[in-house]
């Protein structure tokens, strides 16, 4: 009584075999995608104050999301 599969037809267990073969390929290429870049900053840069609340773009933040202006 068992049923005959098409040669075509893909049953869940064959695809979620294709499934993991395909994920554990792209997985195991992701590292060769290339290398890091370097930061460019310097410290000075990095520790500079970056917030200024009186800027017209955090004005405009602030008006288009209805915050209260401050």
């Amino acid at each position: 009584m068992k049923r005959e599969r098409k040669a075509s037809e893909l049953g869940r267990r064959e695809f979620l075999r294709t499934l993991g073969v395909g994920t554990a390929a792209a997985a195991a290429s992701s590292p060769f995608a290339g290398p890091a870049a370097a930061d460019t900053e310097s410290n000075d840069e990095k520790r500079k104050a970056r917030y200024q609340p009186n800027s017209a773009q955090v004005q405009t933040f602030y008006r288009v999301n209805r915050y209260p202006a401050k």
